[in-house]
């Protein structure tokens, strides 16, 4: 089994989760035995059996792939579609519909819609999502699995590290993930907040905002923009307070799963893909513009956290490479 791996966006363009994902899912299903590579534009002769495509499929993916006597494999992440308002996704749903009954196959190639019927599998990273790809993407449900991501076997690992002042983030300096209004609310609630993470660029306003109001509070704000290593990540969630994520959309948050194995308590964005994850062993804040509710959030969270029981262990990567072989060998 040879299984060829494309993703619409290149990584030295946005690094971030989806990067992740992409490479230790590739470095587990190489450990489960596995012929993985990644697909080469350029080189004609390159083969194999399925191309597992991360990203929007196309009618040409779907058909061309077809051609070649090859299997389809979709992984795309609903984080943005699966928070949209209710009344929105229904009527997505029914444009969509109304699309496969009134337009030529011709313009609905172009839109993408009926790729996701013609592909082989679809993975979808939680339940919630399972649900839009069946529900408005109209993916027939045997074609449909659950596949969550995972997280590296450093974060497993048992230790006795006690656990600090700071509450803590793992994330990119970006708007959706809100990381400047979430400063805010830690200055007005005097709890001290620990950001790791690096911005696209530099020169982006949204950054240098942040990048203020951390040297204007440094007692409360501690901002380090480095890359970290596997062990070192988990000992920073060992010792922090908490974990805190109160971004406006997300598919299923790496750094979330990974605070998780290291049993760190957890404030999540009261969204659909984190109680579909953690259920209610998570503790949720509305997204909001009002600083004083989510300063009333992470006070409340801060006090609480040392008596919160941990939450449940997330998925391995090796645990990830054996349920999506499984879905390869079963569409060869």
């Amino acid at each position: 089994m040879k299984v060829l791996f494309n993703h619409i966006l290149p990584f030295s363009l946005a690094h971030g989760g989806a990067q992740i994902q992409i490479e230790q899912t590739k470095a587990s299903l190489e450990r489960a035995g596995v012929e993985v590579e990644f697909l080469c534009w350029w080189d004609a002769g390159q083969h194999g059996d399925i191309l597992h495509y991360f990203g929007p499929p196309s009618a040409a993916h779907a058909d061309l792939v077809r051609q070649k006597g090859m299997k389809l494999v979709v992984t795309q992440l609903l984080g943005g579609l699966g928070v949209r308002p209710a009344w929105k996704r229904a009527l997505q749903k029914i444009t969509i519909g109304a699309a496969f009954q009134v337009l030529p196959a011709a313009m609905l190639a172009r839109t993408g819609w009926n790729a996701w019927q013609q592909a082989d599998a679809c993975i979808a990273i939680t339940d919630w999502e399972a649900t839009l790809m069946r529900d408005i993407f109209r993916v027939p449900g045997g074609r449909v699995h659950v596949i969550p991501n995972g997280v590296g076997d450093f974060f497993f690992e048992k230790t006795s590290t006690p656990r600090g002042l700071w509450l803590v983030t793992t994330a990119s300096i970006l708007p959706v993930k809100r990381l400047v209004e979430t400063a805010r609310a830690a200055v007005a609630a005097k709890t001290p907040w620990w950001i790791i993470g690096r911005p696209f660029s530099e020169t982006d306003p949204y950054f240098q905002t942040f990048a203020a109001l951390c040297a204007r509070h440094p007692d409360l704000l501690r901002y380090e923009n480095a890359m970290h290593t596997q062990p070192e990540l988990s000992a920073v969630y060992r010792q922090a307070r908490g974990f805190v994520l109160l971004s406006r959309w997300e598919t299923q948050s790496l750094s979330a799963l990974e605070a998780a194995a290291c049993e760190c308590p957890l404030l999540l964005s009261d969204l659909p893909w984190a109680h579909s994850t953690f259920g209610d062993t998570a503790r949720y804040c509305p997204v909001t513009n009002s600083t004083e509710t989510a300063a009333r959030a992470l006070r409340d969270f801060y006090d609480a956290a040392p008596a919160l029981p941990p939450p449940p262990k997330p998925a391995s990567w090796n645990d990830v490479a054996r349920q999506l072989k499984s879905v390869y060998e079963r569409i060869l």
